[in-house]
């Protein structure tokens, strides 16, 4: 029986290598069109089926019959109609597709922006300006170079001892261009929606107005044997309030020497605890002044010069022994007149304590201690140099310097000069600064109690970028706190031994 099986099935093929080979070749050919046909029906079932499949799907969402389950839970229950109760999915194959958005090419951006063309400006040699500053800060103008206003000199002139030197220093182009590129990045950086609370709105606009008012003019005045102040005019809108004098004809600043950017530190330092009797400082580069190197800028304040800038400073004119006396009166504690013997100043007595706690932390001895008697001098100090060091032999003869107030507040100092030292050691500190005191300012004392001088000492000298940069960020910062911090603690320990009070000190 499996015999005859075989041979019919061997049938078809010996019948097939027997035929001819075109017919062999019709049989293949008619193979492959039966295997395509079948082919192309299968796949034309399949997207029909798919088809379908998703328009159920479709329909089943948009009437939300169907809900689907996601760990054993409704995905959305609030999405189902009032009264219906959860249903079970009715396919068991549930399929997740991930949606993807449609990615767009990038931007072809040097395509995009082109850069702004700018026409270049021939300037002339008597446009450009050439300062250079010796010692003690006068400013030489070179010959041929510099335009003199003759008006200006005219009308600014007082006395025969003063001298003026106005320089018309922001030149046609410059304008141009300024006006051109808009409005510039102002350096004082405020990105909240205040600036810290120790800054009051006047302060704000005064270090806006140091740190970015366009120059137009600069100024040196000599006035006797006193140090030379050059003092720039800036463009702003605001009035001056009555500071409109024969120097200054709106709003002006006085720029220190690069090495005095303590100037700055101090202005921070003062609002920082409270005390409120600095100018207002900035840092600030100027091109055509100290090869661009930033220098502190301090605001011009008409009101310390009520005589006239030739009459200098209205300063106190004590000796050493007479300031010891006026702090043993308290002149003027509690507004109560002194007895016109009495020797007092016109100032307050509070005032004193708040000038030695700023001077003992910045270590400033120009005011109460200039011949240097409080601590051991270097012999490149000034007090060195000129000899005054060797005045310390008497003490009492000594005259205080520096000790600043306004014309028409006599009772409260005004902080100037402000030239601190860090780098003089804790077994080297100046407490001569401190002889006499027995008050202390309760705001001040507290920064150093709560230990929060340094952070708000970091954000407020955040706050002046160009000083910032200019003292190598935030290291260079730090170990500027660093000093002050180790003198806080000094002055702590000081006032706990000595028994010293901390009051409000308002007036």
């Amino acid at each position: 029986m499996g015999k005859p099986r075989f041979h019919w099935l061997r049938f078809p093929l010996l019948n097939f290598r027997r035929c001819p080979l075109s017919r062999k070749t019709l049989l293949i050919a008619t193979v492959c069109v039966l295997y395509l046909c079948f082919v192309f029906s299968q796949v034309g079932y399949s997207q029909l089926h798919r088809g379908r499949r998703i328009d159920k799907e479709k329909s089943r969402n948009n009437h939300g019959s169907d809900y689907i389950r996601v760990n054993g839970a409704p995905s959305d229950l609030a999405a189902a109609p009032p009264g219906a109760g959860f249903v079970v999915p009715t396919r068991s194959n549930v399929v997740y597709i991930t949606l993807k958005s449609k990615r767009l090419k990038p931007v072809h951006i040097r395509g995009t922006v082109r850069p702004k063309l700018r026409r270049k400006v021939r300037r002339n040699k008597t446009d450009s300006l050439s300062f250079t500053q010796n010692k003690l800060g006068t400013l030489e103008l070179s010959a041929g170079e510099i335009r003199r206003n003759a008006a200006h000199e005219t009308s600014w002139k007082e006395s025969r001892d003063l001298n003026y030197k106005s320089v018309e220093i922001i030149l046609k182009s410059r304008r141009e261009e300024e006006e051109a590129t808009g409005s510039q990045i102002s350096s004082i950086r405020i990105y909240g929606e205040r600036a810290p609370p120790w800054f009051s709105a006047q302060d704000v606009r005064s270090m806006r107005f140091l740190a970015d008012a366009k120059a137009l003019r600069v100024t040196e005045v000599s006035h006797g044997e006193s140090e030379a102040l050059l003092i720039f005019e800036g463009k702003t809108n605001v009035p001056a309030d009555g500071q409109r004098t024969g120097v200054c004809g709106s709003q002006c600043g006085v720029i220190h020497s690069p090495v005095d950017n303590s100037e700055v530190f101090a202005f921070h330092l003062d609002r920082v605890l409270g005390l409120n009797r600095t100018l207002p400082a900035v840092s600030r580069a100027f091109s055509f002044l100290h090869d661009g190197q930033p220098c502190p800028v301090v605001l011009w304040d008409a009101s310390l010069y009520p005589e006239g800038l030739a009459a200098g400073w209205a300063a106190v004119r004590l000796t050493w022994r007479e300031y010891q006396s006026s702090l043993k009166q308290k002149c003027w504690h509690k507004n109560i007149p002194p007895k016109p013997d009495s020797g007092c100043a016109t100032v307050h007595h509070y005032e004193w304590s708040k000038l030695a706690f700023l001077d003992f932390l910045l270590q400033i001895h120009s005011r109460l201690d200039p011949s240097c008697c409080g601590f051991k001098p270097r012999r490149e100090d000034v007090c060195v140099e000129l000899g005054h060091h060797a005045q310390c032999a008497n003490q009492d003869r000594i005259r205080l310097a520096d000790v600043v107030y306004r014309g028409n507040d006599q009772r409260r100092l005004v902080f100037v000069n402000n030239k601190g030292f860090f780098d003089r050691n804790e077994d080297n500190l100046d407490f001569r600064l401190l002889e006499g005191i027995k008050e202390f300012p309760e705001p001040a004392v507290s920064v150093l109690r709560t230990q929060k001088l340094r952070e708000k000492l970091l954000q407020s000298l955040f706050l002046d970028q160009t000083y910032w940069e200019s003292q190598g960020g935030r290291p260079g910062i730090d170990k500027l706190i660093d000093v002050i911090q180790k003198r806080a603690k000094v002055l702590l320990t000081f006032i706990n031994a000595h028994g010293i009070k901390v009051i409000p000190m308002n007036i």
